[in-house]
């Protein structure tokens, strides 16, 4: 049996499995060159993909021959030590895809049995002359070839999105310097592992606040917080007499997704108006209330806006009765409940938010490839807001908690509503590329179903509430958002 030769077939399977899990996973699915928190994975993985690009072209048509034997089972320890790592960072900083995971058991023990076969010519390696012979093996050298070289760019990638997030990373512990309240207080936050809860728990840690969390993966959320914030799964693990002064409710399944069929609707509901309702009943028997209730919803309450229609939307714009508007009302009216136990709530109406994670990567990726253009008309209104002056508006409620109604929203959007096609150029100016290449909308409406309304169809909603208590945003532009992005 010529375990060389096998060996080099495994390695072949490895490249092409590396290559899916890298393309679906680290890239569409799961976006890790955009992610904050996957800055030391995307170092572990710049590692691994450049050993893994020295072997595939270094033992694609040679064997390593005498002393180039052991620097080879090193190599190969290296990788070993690397690749356990990277499990151990991925389980402290994500929750992995059922997809992903198989993949990755799949390539551990594919690159253990070819790595297994290796060693086992590596004695007779070692004995011969020290060289790097020559023993080509027709179109298979050829694939590893390639493969070491497509893994080593993909090295070299990861590698700058390593640099890139180390810089963002100081953006963001700047951006957390956002102060809550003179004196440290209870919080409990719901959504804390999301987009913006991550970043909102991070900025009350550094405020000296006291934080619960609560989270169906209570391990990786404790993780995530260093330990520094308290973990529980549900509601029953609070008890009546704990002091909560503030509750920050931003938990909600994501709702661009799968089409909203009856039970996907169900899903959505059952993930805002479910848990919301775990916590009015929790406040129902809590000895001392919350004085306040930041509750997320989204500028979909208002529905949307006829293409023409230019009127800007204020928080006191009528909902409608299409789904995404029946959604946000049975959410806020959720929360609204805790009103009768003396809990202030103000609803937080957010626009599309921008920041290193969330949409804006999916956003720019047509335009980053040199795709971009009018999406549908182009018409369709845009509301969005930068993520620090998300939590820098949640910061500004809490501090003016006192002059606040009962029962008020807030819409969280930036003064600058821009349409599609002006998003699209704009982002395309920022990242030099070219903006003309239009997209239909019957594909996405095919695709989608009503789901489409929120990519084709739009509201332009104005934070009027927020400019009348004299919130002065940081990025109220498109442009100056975009550039500190990206």
């Amino acid at each position: 049996m010529n375990t060389h030769l096998i060996a080099l077939q495994l390695m072949a399977a490895q490249g092409l499995l590396g290559a899916f899990d890298t393309l679906y996973h680290h890239e569409l699915t799961e976006a890790l060159p955009q992610r904050a928190s996957a800055r030391k994975e995307l170092g572990i993985h710049a590692t691994r993909a450049l050993i893994y690009s020295l072997l595939f072209i270094g033992l694609s048509a040679w064997a390593w021959h005498g002393a180039w034997a052991i620097v080879l089972l090193l190599v190969f320890a290296v990788e070993i030590v690397l690749t356990l790592w990277d499990f151990v960072i991925e389980d402290q900083t994500r929750l992995l895809p059922a997809t992903e995971r198989v993949t990755h058991t799949v390539l551990a023990i594919n690159g253990g049995a070819f790595i297994t076969l290796l060693i086992l010519n590596t004695p007779e390696w070692f004995a011969a002359n020290t060289q790097m012979q020559w023993q080509p093996q027709g179109w298979l050298s050829v694939f590893l070839a390639l493969c070491g070289v497509g893994v080593g760019v993909s090295g070299i990638r990861d590698g700058l999105a390593a640099l890139h997030l180390g810089k963002i990373a100081i953006k963001e512990r700047q951006a957390s310097m956002i102060h809550f309240s003179d004196k440290s207080e209870q919080v409990l936050v719901t959504g804390a592992t999301g987009f913006i809860g991550t970043l909102l728990v991070k900025a009350l840690l550094a405020d000296g606040q006291q934080v619960t969390i609560l989270s169906r993966n209570p391990k990786q959320a404790s993780w995530k917080f260093d330990g520094k914030a308290r973990v529980i799964a549900s509601m029953e693990e609070l008890p009546a007499n704990q002091r909560v002064d503030i509750i920050i409710n931003l938990a909600g399944a994501r709702i661009l997704g799968w089409r909203w069929s009856e039970k996907r609707k169900a899903e959505l509901r059952h993930s805002r108006t479910g848990l919301t309702k775990e916590i009015t009943a929790w406040i129902s028997r809590a000895e001392s209330k919350p004085r306040l209730l930041l509750a997320a919803s989204a500028i979909g309450y208002y529905g949307i806006q006829a293409e023409g229609d230019d009127r800007e939307l204020t928080e006191s714009a009528a909902p409608q009765t299409i789904f995404m508007s029946e959604l946000c009302q049975e959410w806020e009216q959720a929360n609204q409940a805790a009103n009768t136990y003396g809990v202030k709530v103000v609803r937080m109406r957010f626009g599309v938010v921008l920041g290193q994670q969330g949409a804006l990567g999916m956003m720019l990726l047509p335009i980053k490839l040199g795709l971009g253009g009018a999406l549908g008309s182009g018409k369709q209104w845009q509301s969005w807001i930068h993520v620090h002056d998300v939590l820098r508006g949640i910061a500004h409620l809490w501090q003016h908690e006192a002059s606040l109604q009962p029962d008020s929203a807030y819409n969280f959007t930036a003064p600058e509503v821009v349409t599609q096609k002006q998003f699209s150029t704009i982002a395309a100016h920022v990242l030099h590329r070219p903006s003309f290449f239009p997209t239909p909308g019957w594909p996405m409406r095919l695709m989608l179903g009503e789901q489409a309304d929120l990519l084709l169809e739009g509201q332009r909603v104005v934070p009027a509430k927020l400019l009348e208590d004299g919130f002065v945003f940081d990025y109220p532009d498109l442009r100056s958002a975009l550039i500190n992005l990206v």
